[in-house]
């Protein structure tokens, strides 16, 4: 191992970030964990580059991890869940195609990994590699350049499901619906880093990552975790109630002011924290789910966001496979009762969702781990150039058809800006 303070490096440390994940794109396997030095109850992301070259026997089901959780590491075990993963834990099926192949889960153990710290880097790897990344070719910052991106549901579809949710509601098949739509454009080529880097930039969150399996790419901005064990304490940040940042303080003061006493808001918010409170009670020591904070609300670039936490002491016969199984796919994009709510969400949407709705995260030797919620993010498949995002909004009864359409455009914002495109 080699410790690099970040106050001997010829660059700055934003410029040596670039170049490292510019040099670990070269590599097969890539994971990239990006906190944005952003303050987050119980913390953001720890930053770390983790990448592979070696064919691994990646677990392709839970029951899989289970057992390649067994054998020791030294090393964070890096990887993705996909949306469709509920198909192996619930009595579900997945029929939309998508032009996306990520599979249902992957992990990979890294052959050379980064870890920060607030003064210094680890280097865990064989010799050469500062040198390398402060050597690795970096394109020139010219912006991607994607002039449309196109809808999967076209607009009237997606106003005429919510009203039909919404007398799903009234007829008491689920409580709240998580309606998600695709844009996506064909034969585009993007450089996968630096479009990265850009959409980071636009839209700094604590959850940022990015990931590489082979030939295809997930560009995340997320600002939601789905869920950290500290310990044995697991700890859940659903995120429901968005409204745009306003162009004043004063502006943005009364939106701020807005959300927090928005009713709907609110009532979404709370199943969602209800249906988490019950899923973590599955894998929980008796009385020690609690929610520390709700209705919170936090800043970001573009939105405030209404975020609560829920948090439970994990019963030592539960490990993480268990608790997928008691929590995953996580509530705030699923809906109330989850279940239910995923059996409509085949029949209301056009497009399968893939990693959107699924997981980034990592493993540490320890057996604790950090999951976000794959939103906000770009997915890329290099070898035929097919480009993807999905937004959503949680249907209630009281949504009108108009605003939810307006809140997916508003959470589409700094990906937009930053292919160009505009939606056709």
């Amino acid at each position: 191992m080699l410790v690099v303070p970040l106050s001997s490096l010829p660059i700055a440390p934003a410029e040596f970030r670039a170049n490292a994940l510019h040099w670990a794109a070269r590599f097969q396997y890539c994971a990239y964990y990006e906190p944005n030095d952003l303050p987050y109850p119980r913390g953001a992301f720890s930053r770390l580059l983790a990448v592979s070259n070696t064919p691994v026997q990646a677990p392709a089901a839970l029951s899989e991890l289970r057992l390649w959780l067994q054998q020791p590491t030294q090393a964070p075990r890096c990887g993705i869940l996909s949306y469709e993963l509920k198909n192996q834990i619930e009595a579900l099926n997945s029929e939309h195609s998508s032009g996306l192949s990520f599979p249902d889960i992957h992990f990979f153990e890294p052959e050379i990994r980064l870890i920060w710290h607030t003064d210094s880097i680890e280097i865990h790897g064989p010799g050469g590699i500062l040198d390398e990344i402060l050597a690795a070719s970096v394109p020139s910052n010219a912006a991607a350049s994607v002039p449309q991106m196109r809808a999967r549901m076209p607009k009237a579809a997606y106003l005429a499901a919510v009203e039909s949710i919404r007398e799903d509601i009234l007829n008491g098949e689920v409580y709240e619906l998580n309606l998600c739509q695709e844009f996506y454009a064909e034969h585009v080529t993007i450089e996968p880093v630096q479009t990265f880097l850009q959409l980071n930039s636009a839209s700094p969150t604590p959850f940022a990552g990015f990931y590489k399996w082979q030939d295809q790419y997930l560009l995340c901005a997320s600002p939601e975790r789905f869920l950290r064990q500290q310990h044995d304490v697991l700890i859940s940040q659903p995120i429901k109630g968005t409204i745009r940042r306003g162009l004043t303080p004063e502006q943005d003061e009364e939106l701020r002011h807005q959300l927090r006493h928005n009713e709907k808001e609110q009532a979404e918010n709370l199943m969602i924290v209800d249906l988490v409170r019950n899923d973590l009670a599955r894998v929980a020591v008796t009385g020690s789910v609690q929610v520390p904070e709700l209705f919170g609300l936090y800043s970001f670039r573009h939105v405030w966001q209404m975020v609560s936490t829920v948090q439970a002491q994990r019963r030592p016969d539960c490990d993480l496979v268990d608790t997928l199984r008691a929590t995953f796919p996580m509530g705030s994009m699923t809906g109330a009762p989850k279940i239910r709510a995923m059996q409509l969400i085949e029949q209301y949407e056009h497009s399968g969702r893939g990693l959107y709705s699924g997981s980034l995260g990592v493993i540490w030797p320890s057996g604790d781990f950090d999951f976000n919620v794959v939103i906000r993010s770009l997915q890329f498949n290099a070898a035929t150039g097919y480009l993807s995002f999905q937004v959503g909004s949680a249907i209630t009864y009281d949504s009108v058809p108009e605003q939810e359409y307006d809140e997916c455009l508003l959470k589409a914002k700094a990906m937009l800006e930053v292919l160009g495109a505009t939606v056709v």
